[in-house]
């Protein structure tokens, strides 16, 4: 069964968001994925947002209760029993089908602050390959998180979420407009530089900014300010002093009243979250601060039409469907599988096959059952599996089998 924990800007508020997402998303999955009946845990923690994603082993003996206090207790470790209590007063558990469709809107953007933001389909998938280094995913998951992937490309391609989607970058540079006379003459300083840093430049040159400077507490400016054409900083304080507009974007520093100097006016983005900006900077005279809180008042977009959602729903009843239908689809690979090794280990007894005959008649079967799976599919979709399990029954003395034990072949063929 598959179980998700969702908090997000919508539900909680974003100091406790602040907190939690300092907690690293593959700590997190590897104290959940411990548990003796999780199969599987991803855990997505993005600049609004943190979510777990568990595949249970046996819903008869561990339910979304059980999945819910795991996730509780994983995150009293790490981020303290107050957040923790306030996940468990606002964050919202879903189960099954309700998960997939979830996650498959969050991908595409449409559960984002920004409405049809374009780095969220990025983050998801970081996440899952996160999980996979950490070990801590299952076959499930694996299934969930890459349809997801589709899931997007399906509803951008479906709807206007290409033409109308926007991060929360340009959303902050659409506030700071109204504050910038030329965007050719405003020196702007940039902190940070990971990927959210790099969307940061092509949205300001896209506006025409040319005087752009980062500052790494890393050591990283050097190397990126090469590779994006703008001007590297090596002190902060300093840069922070000519600088009109800062943007911060970066997990490794907190800018605090003491780097600002006190002698010209500016304004700070902080896109951070956990936040790049102590709060108090906001109150210094001269100083204007926009953090996520803010932004997020100004975020949402119009109506995208019923496109970008039609199409998460028909991926989400796509996946529902193969889910269904697998079973059956493995006991009849199964059985094709053991009488083609069966013909094999016989003629090996004999002498020998050329391995090429043998890669051919494995070929051979995959193009075989190809027809089958999709028409299971289809039946699935349409209701009437039924229907195809007696056929197959009928023609081969093959039973479909459980849900667990095709989801448990699936994994041990995908690890062998």
């Amino acid at each position: 069964m598959l179980f998700c924990l969702t908090a997000n800007h919508r539900t909680t508020e974003f100091d406790v968001l602040d907190r939690i997402s300092r907690v690293t998303a593959s700590t997190a999955a590897d104290v959940l994925a411990r548990q003796d009946f999780v199969r599987g845990a991803v855990v997505l923690a993005t600049c609004n947002r943190f979510e777990a994603y568990l595949e249970l082993d046996d819903p008869l003996t561990a339910g979304p209760e059980l999945a819910l206090e795991a996730v509780l207790e994983a995150l009293e470790l790490r981020a303290g029993d107050a957040d923790a209590d306030a996940l468990r007063a606002t964050a919202v558990p879903l189960c099954g089908q309700d998960v997939v469709r979830h996650l498959f809107a969050v991908s595409s953007g449409l559960e984002s602050m920004v409405l049809g933001e374009e780095e969220i389909t990025g983050q998801v998938q970081r996440a899952l390959r996160e999980a996979r280094a950490a070990g801590t995913t299952s076959s499930g998951l694996e299934l969930l998180f890459q349809r997801a992937a589709h899931a997007s490309r399906e509803a951008r391609a479906q709807s206007d979420l290409a033409a109308a989607g926007r991060s929360l970058v340009r959303i902050a540079l659409d506030l700071a407009d109204a504050r910038v006379a030329d965007w050719a003459r405003t020196p702007v300083l940039l902190v940070g530089t990971g990927s959210y840093a790099a969307t940061t430049v092509a949205a300001l040159q896209a506006r025409g900014a040319t005087d752009i400077r980062v500052f790494s507490a890393t050591g990283r400016a050097e190397r990126f300010a090469a590779r994006y054409g703008v001007r590297a900083e090596r002190d902060l304080r300093a840069a922070l002093r000519d600088a009109a507009i800062v943007l911060t974007c970066t997990a490794r520093y907190v800018v605090t009243p003491a780097d600002i100097p006190d002698d010209a006016a500016r304004l700070v983005i902080d896109l951070g979250l956990p936040r790049n900006v102590d709060p108090a900077v906001g109150a210094l005279p001269g100083v204007e601060l926009l953090d996520l809180e803010l932004l997020g008042r100004h975020a949402r977009l119009p109506d995208l039409g019923p496109g970008a959602h039609e199409a998460v729903g028909s991926a989400a009843a796509a996946f529902a469907a193969d889910r269904r239908a697998a079973p059956a689809i493995v006991a009849l690979r199964s059985h094709v599988d053991g009488i083609l090794q069966a013909e094999l280990d016989r003629v090996r007894a004999r002498g020998g096959t050329d391995p090429r005959v043998e890669a051919a008649l494995r070929h051979f079967a995959g193009v075989l059952l190809h027809g089958p799976s999709v028409r299971a599919r289809e039946a699935a979709a349409a209701g009437e599996l039924a229907a195809f399990e007696q056929a197959i029954e009928a023609l081969f003395g093959v039973e479909a089998g459980d849900p667990r034990e095709a989801a448990r072949a699936d994994e041990d063929r995908d690890a062998g």
